[in-house]
């Protein structure tokens, strides 16, 4: 049986700087549904055919942001495999958007992290293989 995510469901506090971001990062996302929850909310879902980020409009404005990674239950990242994660990097930082870790590389994979407008993080990864021994390998030091 094989699997794949076919989307995520994020709540945020400004939808259209979401989908600057998302469209920034992923060139060929656009929306694909928009609509009212029935608590009268704006959502939209924005990706591919294939997969989608669905977006609801947050009700409250909370001056709290999710702190990734601090051991709270939550999403820490989600993670997109890409083609070319260089240039990827190169569109999100001329977009102002801010790297969340260092790069890193391993020699059959490179990966970079964002945080898009909300303080999320977005693992971005870009593997070198095909072979799965070498793009699940977790011995190799990265850098």
């Amino acid at each position: 049986m094989k699997f794949r995510l076919e989307h995520a469901n994020i709540c945020v506090r400004d939808i259209e700087a979401m989908i600057r971001f998302l469209k920034t990062a992923f060139p060929d996302f656009q929306p694909r549904g928009e609509g009212k929850s029935r608590d009268g909310t704006p959502w939209v879902h924005v990706g591919t055919d294939e997969t989608y980020i669905a977006l609801g409009q947050a009700k409250a404005d909370s001056q709290r942001y999710w702190l990734p990674y601090r051991g709270d239950p939550g999403v820490n990242h989600l993670a997109y495999e890409v083609d070319d994660v260089d240039s990827l990097r190169v569109r999100l930082n001329a977009a102002g958007y801010r790297e969340s870790t260092v790069p890193n590389a391993h020699p059959h994979r490179k990966r970079v992290y964002f945080y898009d407008p909300d303080g999320n993080d977005w693992e971005l990864v870009q593997y070198f293989s095909e072979d799965p021994a070498e793009r699940n390998d977790y011995e190799l030091p990265e850098s």
